[in-house]
């Protein structure tokens, strides 16, 4: 008998035995689950923004951004614009963000003669524009900032409202 024919056949078992090795299951991550379900969240409330780090424009940005899910500790979607004296753009950066990084939005100008124009917005995928002056670098949210300064200013309200009528009504 010849050698190389038992030889291939070494090979090839190795090959078998190599790749049943490799189809082992594993648990799945959160990743993975969202990879296989894109339509579950990894959380609830689970949100996605665009992301990118100093693309040229909006729309290389919004091109390559990737398509994951924000971070449970964010709520909001970041973006900074910066232009030129003509207004184009330079710089765009977007990302998810906590609301610490939002409280300082708008545009003011800069050195080289830039104007840098930030914005946030919470929801899904809200930050697909770019601020490009006061009218929309602005902080938009869906949701009261604190509920217990809103619930305080309604009880002022009642309380002012049952005051009056009853100083008005006797």
């Amino acid at each position: 008998m010849e050698f190389w024919p038992a030889v291939a056949l070494f090979l090839m078992l190795i090959l078998i035995a190599d790749c049943m090795n490799g189809a082992h299951s594993r648990d799945f991550t959160v990743q993975d689950i969202v990879f296989l379900y894109p339509s579950t969240t990894p959380y609830p409330g689970g949100f996605k923004c665009f992301t990118c780090e100093k693309a040229p424009d909006n729309y290389e940005c919004n091109r390559w951004a990737p398509d994951i899910y924000c971070p449970r500790e964010t709520k909001y979607c970041y973006s900074q614009h910066i232009m030129d004296a003509s207004g184009e753009s330079l710089s765009v950066t977007k990302r998810c963000s906590p609301l610490a990084h939002c409280l300082n939005t708008g545009c003011r100008d800069s050195t080289n003669n830039q104007r840098v124009c930030t914005s946030c917005c919470e929801g899904n995928i809200c930050n697909l524009a770019l601020p490009r002056n006061e009218t929309n670098a602005i902080f938009s949210t869906t949701s009261p900032l604190n509920s217990s300064q809103r619930l305080h200013l309604h009880s002022v309200a009642l309380l002012a409202c049952l005051y009056l009528s009853w100083l008005f009504g006797t």
